[in-house]
């Protein structure tokens, strides 16, 4: 089994996310999808310390570690054998653009248009969550072979799948 420890962070800034249209890399897993900024950590690095250096590898914004709300913890889990604990945060984007990024073409994206991009199903419900709470919340999520989310537990709950909750 791949176990992977990475972080993922959505800027934001006029009710828009900064989102990453993932087209750029050959083999990668988001190839299409639109996510956050964020990456695998490197070395000791705790979680605020990887978004912050991801964020800045990624857009060119230098955040200050204090300006980023520590939000979730995100575990997914694939048939395909992968294994990932993502720590979620979201963080006041400062003045200006982002750099260009070589893993994905970076663009500002209004809150609520956000669920009509190409997102990975689970996505949905984390994004749901950091609309209605602040506060902090456990999440994991399972995949099947062919990327279909089959089981979600929000907070120790089971979610139903195919319901209000995506």
């Amino acid at each position: 089994m791949d176990f992977q420890l990475t972080t993922l962070c959505y800027l934001e800034r006029d009710d828009k996310y900064l989102m990453m249209h993932r087209i750029s890399k050959k083999n990668d897993i988001n190839k299409d999808k639109w996510i956050g900024v964020g990456g695998h950590f490197e070395g000791t690095e705790s979680p605020e310390e990887c978004v912050k250096r991801e964020v800045f590898e990624e857009t060119g914004f230098d955040i200050p570690l204090e300006d980023f709300a520590y939000r979730a913890v995100i575990t997914f889990v694939s048939d395909k054998g992968d294994y990932e604990l993502m720590s979620l945060f979201t963080a006041k984007c400062p003045d200006g653009e982002p750099k260009e990024c070589s893993e994905g073409k970076l663009e500002w994206v209004n809150k609520k248009d956000v669920y009509d991009l190409n997102l990975w199903e689970g996505d949905k419900i984390f994004f749901r969550q950091l609309e209605e709470s602040r506060d902090f919340f456990s999440l994991k999520m399972a995949y099947d072979k062919e990327d279909n989310l089959r089981l979600a537990i929000l907070n120790g709950k089971e979610l139903t799948l195919g319901r209000k909750e995506l």
